[in-house]
């Protein structure tokens, strides 16, 4: 990845679109400050959950699913990291960040909050069991 990277509004990195692990790691790479130690973190906590998880970038997000769809994504605010489980009013326990749409929750990490791997992991072990979302 070369060093030129935009950072579009609130410091989220604009990276071509691409498929596998290569963009997804260009991104993190890209991500701004405190908010690439969340990016890498988050990554890990996902590929160890579902080995063989795919990966892609889209609009500037990191996307992860299974098979041909998606369950979650990524991507940096101008104070925080957000999460989007696609599907994430049918996880339990629900993540904390509610949607416009029914079934999309958020979690949005800031700086200095600890991410709870555990919980974080079963979520993702939740999601990827949901139905995936086409659209991306």
């Amino acid at each position: 990845m070369t060093k030129d990277v935009v950072l579009l509004s609130g410091g989220n990195p604009q990276i071509p679109k691409g498929d596998g692990d290569g963009p997804v790691q260009d991104y993190i790479a890209a991500m701004p400050g405190w908010k690439q130690e969340v990016g890498r973190t988050l990554d890990r906590i996902i590929s160890e959950a579902l080995p063989g998880v795919r990966k892609a970038v889209r609009w500037n997000t990191p996307f992860y699913g299974i098979d041909d769809g998606w369950f979650l994504g990524f991507h940096c605010l101008t104070r925080y990291v957000k999460v989007s489980f696609f599907h994430g009013a049918a996880l339990d326990p629900v993540p904390p960040g509610t949607s416009k749409q029914q079934h999309v929750r958020y979690l949005d990490i800031y700086e200095g909050d600890a991410i709870d791997e555990r919980q974080f992991a079963d979520w993702v072990r939740q999601a990827a069991q949901l139905p995936l979302s086409h659209d991306f």
